[in-house]
């Protein structure tokens, strides 16, 4: 019986395309992200990729159950061209250091705010009254940043790594509560009461997840805690729904801070984590929730910690807490992970 097929870690690469012109070859990531929007390959025609010299090329082939065989690259050709990304390690003196320092030189400068999160577009204060902003104490005496979400009047969720890295360890820090700004402006109150998951991995970045106590924090206009997910959504694993992501993070790999700086959020579709352990392997687990970042769009730098949220009713529930990112950058097409609210409900309930 002819057989139709593509594969993305067997031996043979093979992406469908339409009927038309060769189109030039794709990165790796590209071909993932095809083969996630597209599912289903057509039954007549698949483009097979191999690589030469430092080229791939594109050839098109009639798929039958013999010529299948024949269809082959070596898993040394396999392993340059879909190689497992990294995830970024060691957040605080990569990431959350030098954008502190970026952050503050503006914030300084500049008569006004500047936008983070990759590919989207900035937001009013209050859009995300529940975006809190973290200014972070290091032991080491440096100082760094990360967004969480408000919980209650004193309590908040972060990613467990804006606490300790596996290399640098916090000491305070300073909530920054109805504010585009992160060093001024808004409420802001300090703590050193965090909790981190007892089953936290700063290798892998499993469990990435912790909780922050602090003095009472009325509401406002611009101040209010998010809702957690309850009834349908406890069962979903948001596959294919469109989810944003809000943060003070930066808006691409080459730029800190720009002149109109404010708080930005951009919208995402979640994928499998089938799909998602295509790109980041073993990293990748149950209590993980992953977003595409095809277009090159996604969270970076400055973002860890902050939510990632889902429109149910009339209300923004939190699904995700920003966990990690490519370490080749946001802007690839590489998708971005997340601390799945839903399977850490339980233990974040208990601590509200």
């Amino acid at each position: 019986m002819e057989q139709h097929f593509f594969s993305l870690l067997s031996v043979s690469v093979m992406v469908p395309v339409a009927r038309g012109p060769l189109q030039p070859a794709a990165s790796s990531a590209h071909l993932l992200h095809e083969a996630y929007r597209l599912r289903i390959p057509p039954r007549d025609r698949l483009v097979h990729r191999t690589l030469k010299g430092h080229e791939l090329q594109t050839q098109h082939k009639h798929i039958t159950a013999m010529n299948c065989k024949a269809m082959v690259v070596t898993l040394a050709v396999l392993a340059q061209t879909l190689a497992q990304e990294p995830v970024l390690l060691h957040y605080h003196e990569h990431v959350g250091i030098p954008e502190a320092t970026r952050i503050k030189e503006m914030e300084q400068a500049l008569d006004g705010d500047g936008n983070r999160i990759v590919g989207g577009e900035p937001t009013a204060v209050g859009t995300y009254p529940f975006l809190v902003g973290l200014v972070i104490n290091l032991t080491s005496g440096g100082t760094s940043v990360c967004g969480s979400s408000m919980l209650s009047n004193t309590r908040a969720v972060t990613a467990a790594h804006c606490w300790f890295d596996g290399r640098n360890q916090a000491r305070h820090f300073t909530l920054v509560f109805g504010s585009a700004r992160l060093f001024s402006g808004g409420t802001r109150v300090g703590t050193s009461r965090v909790e981190v998951h007892s089953g936290y991995r700063p290798t892998t970045l499993n469990n990435d997840i912790a909780i922050i106590s602090f003095n009472h924090v009325e509401y406002t206009d611009v101040i209010q805690a998010v809702a957690l997910p309850s009834g349908a959504l406890l069962g979903s694993t948001f596959a294919g729904s469109w989810v944003h992501a809000a943060g003070y993070g930066r808006t691409s790999d080459s730029t800190g801070i720009t002149m109109n700086q404010i708080q930005s959020h951009v919208a995402l579709q979640v994928m499998s984590n089938a799909v998602c352990r295509q790109f980041y392997g073993s990293i990748v687990i149950g209590s993980t929730l992953c977003t595409s970042g095809a277009g090159g769009v996604g969270t970076c730098g400055g973002d860890s910690g902050g939510p990632l949220v889902i429109s149910s009713g009339n209300q923004r529930v939190l699904v995700g807490v920003t966990s990690f990112g490519a370490v080749s950058g946001c802007q690839l097409g590489y998708p971005a992970g997340f601390s799945r609210v839903t399977s850490y409900l339980s233990w974040i309930q208990e601590r509200i």
